[in-house]
């Protein structure tokens, strides 16, 4: 059997078309992936690495990893290859636009006089803060990553300051006025949510905006006896379909939708709730044409079967 050309990347491992798409498993000309040299896993990046230079490649691959810095893999192989030892390397990768964008806070403390974080120290600092905020019951979405997490370190508050405003904005909430916030609890707002609109009004009220026209689209829904997707409702409520117009857009699905989904199972189309809900709240062309088309096979067969019975009719009427 011709062994094909070795391919240059990888010296000595034979090429060949992917196997089910995947370029780290190669089939033999045979077709049978049992042919010797094929069927195996393309080496690793660190299976083409030895010694001191694979040990360092992994522990610094992982160590920024840990940083949610991945994408930097390359480069650490890059100087890894160049014979740069691991203290060089971080120096280095300190020094790019991804690990500088990844611990921005300090690009702003340092322009500010203030001590720059250890990567150790600043993931702890957030991860202080996105436990507070998780004990508060703060809605998703509301500083809860590291970019919201950025103006605070800049701002060099503790996690014992954040949790003094914390406190502070959940206090204001249990004073707030009993109507007010008994009008925002059927709104579908939870504690929680209140305590974030106190603590940062105009970050919150856009996502608590949300989860009211949300939760207010899923009780119509639910009111109308028919299934509450939380994904599609929000995505209605991005497109601002509110209360009312979601009841009466959930009413009118009610009637027909029962007997569309018997249609489409006749008929071998595709038509269920979230069909209907494209049609009605996304102005959704294909989702309004498939309706008219399983309408329209109805009609055709509801005729055919009318014109067949008319059709015996006259010819018994003949005969008679």
């Amino acid at each position: 059997m011709t062994m094909p050309t070795p391919d240059p990347v990888l010296p000595g491992y034979p090429t060949g078309p992917a196997l089910n798409g995947d370029p780290q498993q190669w089939q033999g000309p045979s077709g049978s992936v049992n042919d010797p040299g094929y069927g195996q896993p393309a080496p690793s990046v660190e299976d083409n690495l030895s010694g001191e230079d694979r040990d360092a490649y992994i522990a610094l691959r992982n160590l920024f990893d840990s940083y949610g810095l991945g994408s930097l893999a390359p480069k650490i192989l890059e100087y890894v290859q160049n014979g740069y030892g691991a203290d060089t390397i971080t120096i280095l990768l300190q020094q790019t636009p991804e690990y500088k964008q990844r611990f921005r806070a300090n690009e702003i403390r340092r322009a500010q006089g203030l001590p720059v974080l250890s990567p150790a120290e600043y993931l702890s600092v957030e991860s202080s803060y996105r436990q507070l905020m998780r004990q508060a019951g703060l809605p998703s979405g509301f500083y809860d990553t590291p970019e919201d997490f950025t103006n605070f370190i800049a701002a060099d508050i503790s996690p014992s300051e954040m949790q003094s405003r914390v406190n502070i904005a959940n206090s204001q909430t249990n004073l707030a006025d009993p109507y007010v916030k008994q009008a925002l609890s059927q709104m579908g707002l939870s504690q929680g949510d209140l305590v974030a609109y106190y603590l940062d009004p105009n970050r919150a009220l856009p996502i608590l905006q949300k989860q009211a026209a949300t939760s207010q689209i899923g009780a119509a829904a639910l009111r109308n006896k028919l299934a509450f997707d939380q994904q599609r409702a929000e995505q209605w409520a991005l497109l601002g379909v509110t209360g009312e117009a979601a009841q009466q857009g959930f009413g009118a699905i009610t009637g027909f939708l029962s007997q569309a989904e018997k249609l489409a199972t006749i008929y071998g189309e595709d038509y269920n709730q979230a069909t209907a809900e494209a049609e009605v709240f996304g102005q959704s062309g294909s989702a309004q044409n498939a309706r008219k088309r399983l309408a329209s096979q109805e009609r055709a067969a509801f005729g055919g079967t009318a014109g067949a019975a008319r059709g015996g009719l006259s010819s018994r009427g003949g005969q008679v």
